[in-house]
């Protein structure tokens, strides 16, 4: 078995002592500047990464991450596992202060993300899961102990109207294309924006049938997400060419993408 009890008990730990990290600066306050990229960075990020690639570390399993540096591809080819880890994802909803920020900390087996959770700090919820582990959805308290948890089934049905959720801080053109498409063979849908990796919770509680992305992402963003969506039936797909997304490429850039919901693909609902 490629995801141990020990792998997914140590990424849980990561996820929940972060939080309190990243929660720590959101209500004291902290400093912020672009990193070469043009996307911000703060204090938070860096020090949740620290956090979590220090737990991470004690598994010997290499990471690819958002606040490290990563190492050549003729390095990380050779690898046949991985953690991918996003410690601060929505740094922009993060210093708007508007709740919608997550840890991603994902396990990548051979390119295939097998295990994923998803924090939401501010709700102290975790969903987590992978390739036959089952999905969860787990609370904890400042203990830093879960004291709560359920598990996820499929979801067996569409909403009505079809429900798309996109990027918060990203809304392209395409996004506007996209919906016009969808509401020319499904008539009206609902259309909600939310920031972060947060978007996967409502795909695997129901709430929406589709995430959408035409803007840039990285693997860490989404990587998670889907571990967290296959396992419950669902799907993420290269706009372009189709095929699933795979994990620790040359270019660490994901392609455009469509999340879809395991409903949504059982009853072959057309999509674009």
């Amino acid at each position: 078995m490629v995801v141990t009890n020990s792998h997914i008990s140590i990424a849980l730990q990561a996820s929940m002592d972060a939080s309190f990290v990243l929660m720590d600066f959101y209500q004291k306050g902290f400093s912020s500047h672009d990193k070469a990229d043009g996307t911000p960075v703060t204090e938070a990020d860096n020090a949740s990464s620290l956090l979590i690639h220090n737990l991470l570390a004690t598994t010997q399993i290499p990471i690819i991450g958002e606040e490290i540096t990563n190492l050549p591809y003729e390095e990380r080819k050779h690898w046949e596992l991985n953690w991918c880890v996003d410690p601060l994802d929505g740094t922009k909803e993060f210093i708007k202060k508007n709740g919608e920020f997550a840890i991603n900390i994902a396990l990548i087996s051979q390119g295939i993300p097998v295990f994923g959770c998803i924090t939401s700090p501010t709700e102290q919820k975790i969903i987590y899961g992978g390739k036959g582990l089952g999905v969860f959805i787990a609370e904890f308290n400042e203990d830093k102990q879960i004291t709560h948890t359920i598990e996820l089934s499929k979801q067996p049905n569409v909403n009505q109207p079809v429900t798309l959720i996109a990027s918060r801080s990203f809304h392209t053109i395409e996004i506007n294309t996209y919906i016009a498409k969808l509401e020319a063979i499904h008539g009206s849908i609902n259309f909600h924006q939310k920031g972060s990796a947060l978007k996967f919770f409502d795909i695997a509680l129901g709430k929406a049938d589709l995430y959408a992305r035409f803007a840039p992402t990285m693997e860490w963003d989404i990587a998670a997400g889907q571990a967290i969506l296959e396992e419950l039936g669902g799907e993420i797909r290269d706009v372009s060419s189709g095929e699933k997304l795979v994990y620790n490429k040359e270019n660490l850039l994901n392609p455009h993408f469509i999340a879809k919901s395991y409903a949504f693909i059982q009853q072959h609902v057309t999509t674009l």
